[in-house]
């Protein structure tokens, strides 16, 4: 009597070092992503390494270690001594966008003095979802890469990072330094309605229209080029664009949400060179 033979894969665990980049615009899906990718490839959740979630470190290790704070301050120039007013420490643009949310600075950040120092602001955009100076993220990711021994060897994602041609000129030189490899690529793509229609949904302080209108442009006028760049010096072998809108909708026009995010997770793990019977297989389970 023939029998059929049911094969079961519950786990898929990636061997070697290097690091996998995601990139897109804003409310792309990148932190649902890399959940995705490290649940099916085995890879520890402390190794998803996203912006938002390095900049909280980093704020919490400076609020905790009055030395950590100093060498913030004396070789990253994000100073707790220095104002964010401070023309001749801070762009005009940076100083222009931290008057337009004074009242909101001191009573997020509970403040008894009127002095809003460099620091402060980096708590506030960090809190608050905004974004940064470049410069800042470039110093706080090389601080973190040159400090943790542990992430030059195994696999793991970087979320939300390079954003400029900048940027990632400055990551790649860090990486040859430390001897880490680029495993992938991976640029996210949404339109510009389907990036409102998600930061809508999630209602963050800035998530006005005109900042969302600014945002997108900032994507188009700064990540694209730093996509161009990555292409360029790595190889478009190793970069690779995605589609992050494939909806999946019940009966009633309603999206199913798990089930959306699983299709862009297929096709990244395809980009991967994941074998599709292998996902089928774990999905199965």
């Amino acid at each position: 009597m023939k029998r059929n033979l049911n094969i079961i894969i519950d786990k898929v665990r990636v061997k070697g070092d290097g690091a996998i980049l995601l990139i897109g615009p804003s409310g792309c899906g990148k932190g649902e992503i890399a959940k995705a990718l490290c649940n099916f490839l085995s890879i520890p959740q402390e190794r998803h390494l996203s912006m938002g979630d390095i900049l909280r470190r980093t704020i919490t290790k400076a609020n905790q270690n009055e030395e950590f704070k100093c060498t913030l301050g004396e070789r990253y120039k994000i100073s707790s001594n220095v104002s964010i007013f401070d023309k001749g420490e801070n762009t005009p643009e940076v100083i222009k966008k931290a008057e337009s949310y004074y009242n909101d600075i001191v009573l997020f950040l509970g403040l008894h003095t009127n002095a809003i120092s460099q620091f402060h602001w980096l708590e506030f955009c960090v809190g608050n979802g905004l974004l940064i100076p470049d410069q800042w993220a470039a110093s706080i990711i090389s601080a973190l890469f040159e400090s943790t021994p542990e992430l030059h060897e195994g696999v793991f994602i970087l979320d939300g990072y390079p954003r400029t041609e900048v940027a990632a000129e400055k990551l790649l030189n860090t990486f040859q330094n430390l001897n880490i490899s680029i495993i992938r690529v991976l640029h996210l793509f949404i339109t510009k309605e389907q990036m409102k229609a998600r930061a809508y949904n999630r209602r963050r302080i800035d998530d006005t229209e005109d900042s969302l209108e600014r945002r997108y442009e900032f994507y188009l006028e700064k990540v694209q080029p730093c996509v161009d760049y990555l292409k360029k010096n790595l190889g478009r072998n190793l970069v690779s664009l995605v589609d992050a809108h494939q909806p999946v909708y019940n009966g009633d026009g309603s999206l199913k949400v798990e089930e959306s995010i699983e299709k862009v997770v297929n096709n990244v793990l395809e980009e991967l060179g994941i074998p599709t019977f292998l996902m089928n297989s774990s999905h199965s389970t």
